[in-house]
């Protein structure tokens, strides 16, 4: 018996900010918009990037995730950085822990989202 890995993260957003959503998850980070089964009179919206799946629901009582957030992994920390100031997203720089540096945005609704690169990967 063991945990094969996280299927999907779910954040929430304010009902009807699915075209923001949008703006921010593909826009600005490149992942692909997926289906979202059977379920589009509860609103919210699906993005994918390779095996990382994030789910932002639709919520009445939306509060923005400012502190628990998902950390998705990037080939080009750079790249990203600079689009999401072009974007007009706040950037925090972080301190690099272990093998990753790092820095946290924050998508339309508040939600912290943090992208990490290997610092190996960086010198490249």
């Amino acid at each position: 018996m063991s945990i094969l890995g996280i299927e999907h993260v779910l954040l929430a957003m304010p009902r009807g900010a699915e075209d923001r959503a949008r703006a921010f998850y593909t826009g600005v980070l490149g992942l692909a918009e997926i289906p979202k089964p059977g379920a589009g009179d509860r609103g919210g919206v699906w993005f994918r990037a390779g095996p990382a799946h994030l789910h932002l629901g639709s919520n009445t009582d939306f509060s923005a995730a400012t502190y628990t957030h998902p950390a998705l992994l990037v080939d080009d920390l750079a790249a990203y950085e600079a689009r999401c100031v072009a974007a007009g997203c706040k950037v925090e720089q972080q301190k690099p822990f272990s093998d990753f540096v790092r820095f946290h945005t924050f998508d339309p609704f508040g939600n912290r989202i943090e992208l990490m690169q290997k610092q190996l990967e960086r010198a490249k």
